[in-house]
């Protein structure tokens, strides 16, 4: 089975186009890592001809809040439907287990101890100083971070996250029963 994680940033804010929908937005990079090949890499707009072939050989494309916001985004860019590939987003299995919208930052440092390397106001910032390569060096890391939090997840069948509250690390159980089937039942966070 291929597995493709993926995450993207874009150039500007909801503020700049004066609306919250994702698809308004305007891409800067897309990174992803190939299960098959174990390969790691990175597309500007101006290479995404070379890119599609990635997704499309995809059994399986996989991300942390996508369905809100990477997939919608990167949908009026792509010259198919990107809602044909399986789609496993681990943002709405976390939510389905606690109720909580919880960020990729805080379940990766709970659960691995690792963290990304900044967040998407810094890569936008980037891109208007026309720092193209600390994008890439960030997007790339996010989904270095997204690939391991589903792999322990689907070791362990769980993750875990800091509560605000009590600052107690807690550990939520995630169903990864139908993650590496190519034939899941239809559940919130698969396409």
């Amino acid at each position: 089975m291929i597995k493709v994680t993926f995450d993207i940033e874009t150039k500007n804010f909801f503020d700049t186009v004066h609306t919250n929908n994702p698809a308004d937005l305007d891409i800067s990079v897309v990174c992803l890592h190939r299960s098959d090949t174990d390969q790691y890499l990175s597309f500007t707009e101006d290479q995404f001809d070379d890119m599609w072939q990635h997704f499309t050989d995809a059994d399986v494309i996989i991300t942390y809040n996508g369905n809100h916001f990477d997939i919608p985004c990167l949908q009026t860019y792509a010259p198919f439907d990107l809602k044909s590939i399986r789609h496993i987003d681990i943002f709405e299995d976390v939510r389905k287990s606690t109720g909580k919208r919880l960020g990729l930052d805080g379940i990766a440092q709970a659960t691995l101890g690792i963290s990304k390397s900044g967040h998407g106001s810094d890569a936008i910032a980037w891109w208007n100083a026309g720092e193209v390569q600390k994008i890439i060096d960030y997007c790339l890391q996010d989904v270095r971070v997204t690939k391991e939090v589903y792999d322990y997840a689907l070791e362990h069948g769980s993750l875990k996250y800091t509560d605000r509250d009590t600052g107690e690390v807690r550990e939520i159980q995630i169903n990864t029963e139908f993650w590496e089937d190519n034939q899941p039942p239809a559940q919130a966070g698969l396409f």
